[in-house]
């Protein structure tokens, strides 16, 4: 048994896998919601110090980049932290949620799997398309950063878009929840019952549009490389293959073009 299997064999002796499945659910949605709630009362303790009134603090949320790409960098930032704290309390390590030393394997295979992602995912859409012809498959996601102008806010809005979102999703979902489950149930459940908190934590980006369904069927195609990759040894469990791959699906050379002016 490897070292990363029998510390999370020790952490398991003290309480039953179902109670550690259960906590790994109540804390990623405690970290969602309290990073997302901490990162805007920061910004809005730094409003209150300039003393604007109500209208321009809602003009700088919306418009400002900066903002935007601080109030990111607080609350992913905030999700890692909160999923190292957990990991103490299990008595995990952070090679047991697959945040082993990255090889150039793990990065190749994450962009490899770009192309069968999106096949995949055509198949899908033009399956359940056919089935649900009301399904809005052109839905915009409300992802913010909708007013960039020049390279440093461009810089910006790539890394708080393409780079940090990735990476703390992929540590606290694929790592840290998906690890927990396991621990209660097969593979392949656990990899369902993470899609549907994921695809859930989306529906809201489809703002004053509605639910945005077409993204939660995005995490769908997303677990089937989870459930794929988890087969195979030389990338089973390790987190940075997954890295790559939702950076590649965060069409950073579309956002580029979208946006320059």
């Amino acid at each position: 048994m490897s070292d990363a299997s029998s510390n999370i064999s020790t952490a398991g002796k003290s309480s039953p896998n179902w109670l550690i499945a259960v906590s790994a659910v109540l804390v990623v949605l405690f970290l969602f919601f309290a990073s997302q709630t901490v990162g805007g009362l920061m910004l809005g303790v730094y409003a209150a110090l300039q003393h604007w009134n109500a209208a321009q603090i809602n003009a700088w949320l919306a418009n400002s980049t900066s903002a935007q790409f601080v109030y990111g960098l607080i609350a992913e930032g905030l999700m890692v932290v909160g999923v190292g704290v957990a990991l103490r309390w299990l008595r995990w390590r952070w090679a047991d949620i697959g945040l082993t030393k990255p090889k150039l394997l793990h990065l190749i295979m994450g962009f490899v799997s770009v192309v069968p992602y999106f096949v995949f995912y055509l198949v899908l859409v033009a399956i359940l398309s056919a089935i649900f012809p009301g399904l809005n498959v052109g839905q915009k996601q409300e992802i913010g950063f909708t007013d960039v102008h020049g390279s440093f806010e461009l810089l910006l809005a790539f890394t708080g878009l393409v780079i940090l979102p990735p990476i703390a999703e992929e540590i606290t979902m694929r790592g840290f929840l998906y690890t927990g489950l396991k621990k209660w149930l097969p593979t392949l459940l656990a990899a369902l019952a993470v899609s549907v908190l994921f695809g859930t934590a989306h529906l809201a980006e489809g703002g004053s549009s509605g639910p945005l369904w077409i993204g939660a069927i995005d995490t769908l195609r997303y677990r089937w490389y989870w459930y794929s990759s988890a087969k195979k040894p030389a990338i089973s469990g390790r987190a940075w293959c997954s890295m790559p791959l939702r950076t590649s699906l965060r069409s950073p050379a579309s956002f580029l073009l979208n946006n320059q002016t």
